[in-house]
């Protein structure tokens, strides 16, 4: 992730749109997170379990499952990590497209998929 990134051009309204993404930090409308999370055009599910994209289990992706959303931003940390096909096979067998980037790219995709009333859930790991 770029140090400072900080959102300035807004198209949608939403409380959940990210404000701002720095290492250890994301900033989804005022208020601010230092622990891995999950969030969707409607809430925030803070503290996910995984820390970083190496701790990352099946049964973390099972909360994503539950919501049901068309695509997953799996954002990996500061840099691209991608999981094993393994971990993320319940999610595309139920036709669930999954996107894995680092996490201010994730964060920026959320943003437009949100703009555009997008089924998304963006999981971001911080670390």
């Amino acid at each position: 992730m770029l140090p400072g990134m900080h959102f300035a051009h807004e198209e949608c309204s939403s409380e959940l749109l990210v404000r701002a993404c720095e290492p250890g930090m994301i900033r989804i409308g005022e208020q601010r997170f230092q622990r891995s999370l999950i969030v969707t055009p409607a809430q925030v599910l803070a503290d996910w379990r995984p820390r970083h994209a190496g701790e990352l289990l099946r049964d973390d992706f099972d909360p994503i499952l539950a919501l049901e959303p068309d695509i997953l931003l799996l954002g990996t940390g500061e840099r691209l990590r991608f999981p094993s096909s393994a971990l993320t096979a319940d999610l595309l067998l139920q036709g669930i497209g999954v996107e894995v980037m680092d996490t201010a790219a994730a964060c920026r995709t959320f943003n437009v998929l949100l703009a555009e009333q997008r089924r998304v859930v963006a999981a971001l790991l911080l670390g």
